[in-house]
């Protein structure tokens, strides 16, 4: 699967349905008959939506894994509290599980945000409040990250 583009905007009804943006279906639109998993992300109060095929793809990491090492197996099953399989209905609305809705605060307005091949579903002010952190060095962050790369495939470096 390409990467997902975008960050999107919506709200969640009192169901915890979130209707995606028509832009963002038409980009998973290959995706809608096998599904999804929607899972808690390990790092920040959003959730994770992944495609079927990003989650066997992930799966096959996490199988990797050696149960009877203690460390491993607490990992997995962090790693897969609240996970859950998902569809988007034939109106392009996703039912967001309550106790995934709560773990992420998601009551009313929505932020849907591609984060490579998965999307993060965020409530609105943890989003803003995520991504506008005046401390945070982004700039000290991409030369930590990808200062060492030089691939030169396509100019970029």
């Amino acid at each position: 699967m390409n990467a997902i583009i975008g960050t999107y905007e919506c709200k969640a009804d009192s169901k915890g349905r979130l209707m995606l943006p028509v832009a963002l279906k038409n980009q998973l639109a290959s995706s809608l008959q096998e599904g999804f998993v929607l899972k808690r992300s390990v790092f920040q109060q959003c959730l994770e939506l992944y495609t079927m095929a990003e989650w066997d793809l992930m799966m096959q990491k996490i199988n990797g894994l050696n149960r009877f090492n203690k460390k491993h197996n607490d990992f997995i099953r962090r790693f897969t509290v609240g996970v859950r399989r998902v569809e988007i209905d034939s109106t392009g609305r996703l039912l967001v599980p309550k106790d995934l809705a709560v773990f992420a605060a998601i009551t009313g307005n929505v932020v849907l945000s591609s984060a490579g091949n998965i999307i993060e579903i965020w409530d609105k002010e943890l989003y803003e409040k995520a991504i506008d952190d005046s401390e945070f060095d982004f700039a000290e962050l991409a030369q930590e990250v990808m200062g060492n790369i030089n691939n030169d495939l396509n100019g970029i470096s």
